[in-house]
């Protein structure tokens, strides 16, 4: 077995896709329409499906806000370094809700930003 892809419900896809891509620096790796059941997909990514996770961002016609609930947490990304991540992101127009610093009672340095539909992004510092 092998993790595919995460959905996420977005209320406005080119504003969720122009975040993932020129913010996070994923690429659209494919997108459809269905005209009948009035969504879009498209799907982003580091890499080519067939070798990597990926994120289905999923836009249905007309909805453009969704509740998160209290069960959804977060996506986790690895980066080089925390700090200079949030700065990319912050100059980049992103939000960043926590900065770069180790977990409460760890060393391992995490970040937090949050995708324009309010989705969290956990920036987890690659250990040297």
């Amino acid at each position: 077995m092998r993790l595919l892809h995460t959905m996420l419900r977005v209320g406005d896809l080119q504003r969720s896709i122009d975040f993932y891509t020129r913010i996070l620096g994923m690429k659209v790796l494919r997108q459809s329409e269905n005209p009948e059941y009035k969504y879009t997909l498209a799907f982003v990514g580091y890499g080519d499906e067939s070798e990597n996770s990926v994120l289905e961002l999923t836009y249905n016609w007309g909805v453009e806000k969704y509740e998160m609930g209290t069960a959804y947490g977060h996506i986790a990304l690895e980066v080089d370094n925390a700090a200079e991540a949030c700065d990319r992101i912050r100059e980049a127009g992103g939000k960043v809700t926590r900065e770069a610093g180790p977990v409460k009672g760890g060393k391992t340095v995490i970040a937090f930003v949050e995708d324009p539909d309010g989705y969290k992004v956990e920036l987890i510092e690659k250990h040297s």
